[in-house]
Parts: structure tokens; sequence; C-alpha cells
């Protein structure tokens, strides 16, 4: 049997957490090293790691405690936009391996910046569209049987 992970004691309470809402299949509540005030992360009550092993019921739900997640974030921070990301994986950024969204509330002065800015490498947007590259890789994937 694998280790549990630190969700897997948060939800079990071996390990204290700051609840922000809670549903029958979700749990959320504040990261504790936020990129901003009121950073939460809405986590399965299901121990996975990618977000393709939960049913599409659980997948569901737990987009309906983002929401929920949303909602008291809006209306304690007064705003209506937020930085919702998911790291599907240790390649893609996850550093607890199990499925986490994170919901952070954005304003104005918050000093968060775009997608781009993850990879601070990658060529500028803008310039031309190379939709000859684009359209090959859309006719490829289209083609990937699952």
């Amino acid at each position: 049997m694998a280790e549990p992970t630190l969700f897997d004691r948060i939800l079990n309470k071996s390990l204290p957490s700051h609840k922000v809402a809670e549903g029958d299949s979700w749990y959320a509540f504040l990261d504790i090293f936020p990129r901003r005030e009121g950073h939460t992360l809405v986590i399965p009550k299901q121990s996975v790691r990618h977000l393709s092993e939960l049913s599409e019921s659980m997948r569901a739900a737990l987009m309906n405690g983002v929401i929920e997640v949303q909602n008291i974030l809006s209306t304690h921070f007064e705003t209506e936009d937020f930085t919702v990301c998911i790291h599907d994986g240790p390649l893609a950024g996850q550093e607890v391996p199990y499925v986490h969204v994170h919901v952070i509330p954005r304003n104005a002065e918050d000093g968060g910046l775009t997608l781009q800015s993850m990879w601070p490498d990658a060529p500028p947007l803008g310039g031309n569209v190379d939709h000859d590259s684009l359209g090959s890789l859309s006719a490829q994937l289209q083609e990937v049987k699952q």
C-alpha cells in the first residue's frame, strides 16, 4: 500500500487544514504557501494522481466544488476573476501526487501574471500564426483512438 499523501493526511485529519468549503466528494482548504491571500485548493475525496482516474461524476463534482469556492472567494475578495489551475502529473508541476485544483482570486494589483509567464523562453505572443503546422497537428490528434 502506498504511503498516504499530504492530502490523504489532511482528509483523514492527521494533518490540520483551514477549510473553505466541503461537499460530499470534495474538500476545499487554504493553501499553506499561498500565491496570494485566499489561494484555495479543491481536492476530490478519492485519492488519485491524474484527472483521468476520476469518474465522470467525480470530475463534475470536483468542478462544482471549484465553482462553490469561487463564489465564496468572489464575495469575500470582491472579485469575479480567478486563476484556476490543475497540474496533472509531476511533469506538469504537480508537487503532491494527488489531483488538486488551485483557485486563486485575482485583482489588478496582485502582481500575478499570465500563462505566458510560465514559459518565459517561449516565443512572444503575436506575430504570424503557423496554420499549416496547427492544421497538421489537429488532424493527427483527431486520429488518436481513445
